[in-house]
């Protein structure tokens, strides 16, 4: 039956029934022009709302039983017809997008599912989401934009999660969060908030989180990502502690990766086949080249040896310092001072005699004075408690 005709059968009920057969034929045979015709008479005055609604989410469902191509062409052109009126379709639109995300996704055009899965109105008023649903769309779309390396895109909707989180205690959906967020920081080489989020992950206690299966593999993984990110991180004492906390950590032992950091932990000078051998494991951002034509790695560990250096002399010239470093004597010279600028590196340079004359850090001296007087005190006690109780010590 046409479907023009069906408008004219009894009851709305029957109508239903009729517009299903005709929906079912269209999916059957595949053809795009029938199924276009069915979304252009469902969207028309001549259907009303309540029915034209019901039919559209069915059309909705049944788009996964079309082949790709033909699904692509007719959700998106679903979607572009329904826009107008998109308001009375909140609930259809959003059915259509979900579908067509997983097309995408399956297709591995991760940008074009996130923007059709973005397209859904999480803030509208015309029908209640709760938070859970919200945060679990945000994460996903953040996801899908990683994938792609956009990392600006993703973190604007996990910044949307996160104002869902409280709302939610829903732990899988936590967990995806925690890992979305650490993989952002690191995609957008703020490394060493990512090796303290990738620590945390790499701690989680539960082997089951809802569905989610976390293995022995998925809490390493997170482990070595944690100390790449930290060997990334901007020399310092921040960074320092983060590098000790993960020598400690007996985990550490097992990997491939502890001996570049024990290196780095105990400040020693890094050479260029370590350096190359432990880039082989790093992934493209990580590797990106800034813009004084240096790769992030290179001015890593350019600013490590720079801290280890500092620890080996007193004063060095910058013609040395540069060579040291494999660099210029310019860009040894630009580096320390940024780093002493930034409160990174104690000490003092003369550019009239190029010369960088290190200061120990007092921070840890007064410690050392500290430890030295609680050992003088610990050794006096002794002594007095030998004197009252008569034993002469020699």
């Amino acid at each position: 039956m046409d479907l023009d005709e069906i408008t004219g059968v009894g009851g709305q009920q029957e109508q239903r029934e009729q517009y299903k057969a005709a929906l079912d034929a269209a999916v059957a045979s595949g053809d795009v022009a029938a199924c276009k015709r069915f979304v252009d008479h469902v969207l028309s005055d001549a259907v009303p709302l309540v029915l034209s609604r019901t039919l559209l989410m069915a059309f909705a469902q049944s788009l996964q039983q079309l082949a790709p191509d033909v699904q692509q062409a007719v959700a998106s052109y679903a979607l572009e017809r329904v826009q107008p009126r998109a308001v009375s379709y909140e609930e259809q639109v959003s059915a259509i997008r979900e579908q067509l995300a997983a097309l995408y996704e399956s297709q591995e055009e991760w940008s074009k599912a996130a923007h059709a899965l973005a397209g859904i109105d999480l803030d509208s008023g015309m029908r209640l989401l709760d938070a859970e649903y919200k945060l679990g769309k945000n994460i996903k779309i953040a996801m899908l934009y990683l994938e792609d390396e956009d990392a600006v895109s993703a973190e604007q909707y996990i910044k949307k999660a996160s104002s869902l989180l409280t709302a939610c205690k829903n732990e899988e959906l936590e967990l995806q969060y925690k890992t979305c967020y650490a993989r952002i920081l690191d995609s957008k080489r703020r490394f060493l908030e990512a090796a303290t989020r990738y620590y945390e992950l790499s701690q989680v206690g539960k082997r089951k989180i809802g569905d989610h299966e976390i293995s022995e593999e998925d809490l390493e993984q997170a482990l070595q990502s944690s100390i790449k990110c930290a060997v990334l991180a901007a020399a310092g004492p921040q960074r320092s502690r983060m590098l000790a906390t993960l020598y400690k950590d007996e985990r550490c032992t097992k990997l491939p990766v502890f001996p570049f950091l024990e290196k780095v932990y105990l400040e020693r000078i890094l050479q260029g086949s370590e350096v190359e051998s432990f880039a082989q494991g790093l992934q493209q951002h990580q590797l990106a080249t800034l813009p004084d034509g240096s790769t992030v790695l290179e001015r890593s560990v350019t600013e490590h040896n720079l801290e280890a250096a500092s620890k080996l002399y007193n004063n060095i010239y910058v013609v040395e310092l540069g060579a040291l470093l494999g660099v210029s004597a310019d860009k040894a010279e630009k580096i320390a001072s940024g780093m002493v600028g930034e409160n990174r590196l104690q000490a003092i340079i003369d550019q009239v005699d190029g010369l960088i004359t290190f200061k120990a850090a007092p921070e840890p001296l007064l410690q050392w004075d500290r430890n030295v007087a609680a050992l003088c005190q610990a050794v006096n006690g002794i002594v007095d408690e030998a004197a009252a109780k008569g034993i002469r010590l020699a």
